[in-house]
């Protein structure tokens, strides 16, 4: 067998796919930094890694450097793989660009290309300036060196690089969060009887993965129906981990509220992460009744969607639209929506949502007046309707569980 085809096929893999689990660490205590995973390999051996853990803090590639060195491994004529183009550019700490200059690095293979069209390509052009050898990881796959199933294997990291960030990269480009509309229901759709029972229709591993979906979150929206009919607390519960102690003080809580009609007493107003929440309430809403709210959160006064030009009156109706800026302008890179049918719906329909995430349990509920996970008025025609692609379903515990983005 060519050696270089199984140093490709064996040991780059082995490497890149430990760069992407390291970066999978910094899930959800990055933003609004991208989650990144670096491994240095000298001479056949690994000599440092790293992630960022947190935004603020060193990057990937500068905590594998003071890997190597804590272990007392000189860098210099190491093989880097990251798992994101290298930064370029100043901003809470120096450029890595430099810091791999500096450490004489050899070669630097990159899992995938900055999204930001400002800084997309740059790091490669600095680095190959400075001598050192740069693979962007979709070229190792395309090369002669790796056969079929290589290609198949490296276009699979590829894809899990570029995933790892899904919500930072549609946000450093359109400057809005990346929107996952969450729900769990009985196969025939349905997420509540008609008198609003809801507890528990998947089981426990379901529920389990839908916490680990809030901990990648920036923040989590829900509408004003949920928020009276469950009075939840819309924190991180039952994932033991370090990681899902921080998120669960700095995950924030959306209430679509257009009337202002929260209670007082209800969790989100009142516990010790009442900071965090932020209601959205239209211009009609009751003044005193903003007035209290405002005492105890955020409250945001939020332009309407006019309905009928007859009417001059402001409809309570919120601009989703303009919610998706500001929460853009305030560094939420990813919303999760786990609202009602109709908040779903706006979401779905509006045109706002990039990924579907839904569990199925294996029951049927029945009901005309039963809540449905999609409700709203509706595709008009079959060719309206919303479509998804890159659809995947997975077993979790009795429940199944599909994933798609929103085409």
């Amino acid at each position: 067998m060519d050696t270089r085809k199984k140093f490709f096929s064996e040991n780059y893999l082995n490497y890149m796919r430990q760069a992407v689990g390291l970066a999978r660490r910094g899930c959800g205590t990055t933003s609004p930094n991208p989650a990144v995973g670096a491994v240095l390999m000298k001479g056949g051996k690994l000599i440092g890694r790293g992630w960022h853990r947190r935004a603020g803090g060193p990057h990937a590639e500068i905590e594998a450097l003071r890997d190597a060195q804590k272990h007392g491994h000189n860098p210099r004529g190491a093989t880097l793989f990251v798992t994101l183009e290298p930064c370029c550019t100043q901003g809470c700490t120096p450029p890595c660009t430099d810091a791999i200059v500096a450490a004489g690095i050899k070669h630097v293979v990159v899992g995938t290309v900055d999204p930001n069209p400002k800084h997309s390509g740059r790091a490669f052009k600095i680095l190959r300036r400075a001598g050192i050898i740069v693979t962007r990881w979709g070229e190792a796959a395309d090369g002669p060196r790796s056969g079929s199933r290589g290609r198949s294997h490296h276009q699979t990291l590829a894809d899990e690089c570029t995933r790892l960030n899904e919500a930072f990269n549609h946000w450093i480009v359109h400057h809005t969060p990346f929107v996952t509309v969450k729900a769990a229901m009985t196969l025939d759709g349905k997420i509540a009887t008609a008198s609003g029972e809801s507890k528990w229709i998947t089981g426990e591993a379901a529920r389990a993965c839908g916490m680990e979906l809030r901990q990648g979150a920036d923040a989590i929206l829900v509408g004003i129906n949920t928020i009276l009919a469950d009075n939840p607390s819309l924190t991180v519960r039952s994932v033991q981990s370090p990681k899902s102690k921080v998120q669960s003080q700095r995950l924030r809580r959306i209430i679509l509220d257009s009337m202002a009609r929260t209670p007082l007493t209800a969790k989100v107003t009142g516990d010790k992460c009442a900071a965090l929440t932020t209601i959205v309430v239209s211009k009609r809403a009751p003044k005193n009744r903003v007035a209290a709210l405002s005492k105890r959160v955020n409250v945001w006064v939020a332009p309407a969607i006019r309905l009928s030009t007859l009417d001059p009156r402001p409809s309570t109706r919120i601009d989703l639209h303009w919610l998706m800026r500001k929460l853009g302008a305030e560094n939420v890179t990813g919303l999760l929506v786990e609202g009602g049918g109709e908040v779903n719906a706006s979401f779905l329909l509006g045109g706002l949502a990039r990924r579907v995430t839904f569990f199925y349990a294996p029951k049927i509920l029945g009901g005309r007046d039963a809540h449905k996970a999609v409700a709203g008025e509706g595709a008009r025609s079959l060719a309206e309707v919303i479509q998804l692609c890159d659809v995947e379903w997975k077993r979790i515990g009795p429940d199944l569980l599909l994933t798609a983005r929103v085409k």
